[in-house]
C-alpha cells in the first residue's frame, strides 16, 4: 500500500462547485492512495491565494489564469462556462438604448479585479469606475444607490429581479454575439511542481467527481443545497445547469479556443500584460 498523499482543492461556497466536487467530499469516487482536503472561499480570494501558490488545486478565474500559467496548468475537467448567458450588469431603472455609452465613466460594483465579469465588462466598455465590492453585497449596494450598476455573479443571476434590478447586460450574450464562443468564466487549476504522473491522477479523479455528480443529480443536487443561497430545490437545480454541463466535464475544442481567444483580446486591450500558453491537462 502506497504512501498518502494529501491534496489541498479549493473552490467557490456555491452550489455549482459543490455539485462539481460531490463525489470527491463525499467520497463517491475512488482517489487511490490520494487524500482530498477542502476549502471554501470565494473566487477572489482564491484566485490571490493561487497567485501565492498557496494550494494544489484551485477553482480561479480564466482572468486569473493570465497570471497564474508559470506556476498552474488548467485541468480539462472543471470549466465553469456560460453559452450565452454569464455575469450580468443590473441597475435599477430599465436598460437605456445605449447601454456602453450610458455606463461610461460610471462608478459600476465588480466582485473582484481578477474576476472574468471584470474582464469581459472592461471588454465590452474600458472607460467605467470599478467598484470592488464582496460578490454578495453587489445587488444591495445597486439598491442603495451607491454605485450606478453592479456586476453580479453566482446566484444572483437568477436572483436580481426580487431585488426590483433591471438587466442591463448579459456579459454572456454580448461574447456569444462577438465569438460565437460560450463565456469561459472559471476553470481548475493544479500546480505544475506536483509532477506530471499526480497532476494526471487529479486530472482522473477531478473529472470522475464532475461525471458521478452527473450521473446522480438528486443525490449531488440535495449536498450541493446546502451552498445554493436562498434558492430552492428548482432553482439550484437551474443554475446547475448552467455551469455545470458538458464543458464542465471537458472544455472540448469550443471551450479552448473561447479561453484562448479571451485572454488574447483582453492582451491585446491592455487588460493582462499578454496572453499566456494555455495548457490543458
Amino acid at each position: 500500500m502506497g504512501k498518502t498523499v494529501t491534496i489541498r482543492v479549493a473552490h467557490s461556497p456555491d452550489s455549482d462547485d459543490a455539485f462539481m466536487f460531490y463525489g470527491l467530499a463525499s467520497n463517491k469516487v475512488a482517489t487511490g492512495d490520494r487524500r482530498y482536503v477542502h476549502e471554501l472561499s470565494d473566487i477572489e480570494s482564491l484566485n490571490q491565494r493561487a497567485l501565492r501558490c498557496e494550494l494544489d488545486v484551485s477553482a480561479v478565474s480564466i482572468h486569473a489564469y493570465a497570471y497564474l500559467a508559470n506556476d498552474y496548468a488548467l485541468l480539462s475537467s472543471g470549466a465553469s462556462m456560460g453559452n450565452r448567458y454569464g455575469p450580468r450588469l443590473v441597475a435599477n431603472s430599465p436598460p437605456p438604448a445605449d447601454v456602453r455609452e450610458a455606463i461610461k465613466n460610471k462608478r459600476i460594483a465588480i466582485p473582484g479585479k481578477l474576476t472574468t465579469a471584470h474582464l469581459v465588462l472592461r471588454l465590452f466598455q474600458p472607460d467605467i469606475e470599478a467598484v470592488e465590492m464582496p460578490f454578495d453585497q453587489i445587488m444591495e449596494s445597486v439598491s442603495r444607490e451607491e454605485v450606478d450598476a453592479g456586476l453580479i455573479i453566482h446566484e444572483g443571476q437568477l436572483t436580481y429581479g426580487t431585488s426590483n434590478l433591471h438587466l442591463w447586460l448579459d456579459t454572456g450574450e454580448w461574447w456569444w454575439e462577438e465569438t460565437g464562443l460560450p463565456l469561459p468564466l472559471g476553470g481548475n487549476v493544479v500546480r505544475r511542481d506536483l509532477g506530471g504522473e499526480l497532476v494526471s491522477k487529479i486530472s482522473d479523479d477531478l473529472r470522475a467527481s464532475i461525471v458521478y455528480g452527473l450521473d446522480h443529480r438528486e443525490e449531488a443536487l440535495t449536498y450541493a443545497l446546502q451552498y445554493a443561497r436562498g434558492l430552492n430545490r428548482a432553482e439550484a437545480d437551474e443554475f446547475i445547469k448552467m455551469y455545470v454541463n458538458e464543458y464542465t466535464v471537458d472544455y472540448g475544442e469550443d471551450g479552448k479556443s473561447a479561453v484562448r481567444l479571451l485572454l488574447e483580446r483582453a492582451a491585446a486591450a491592455g487588460i493582462i500584460p499578454s496572453a499566456p500558453t494555455v495548457e490543458f491537462v
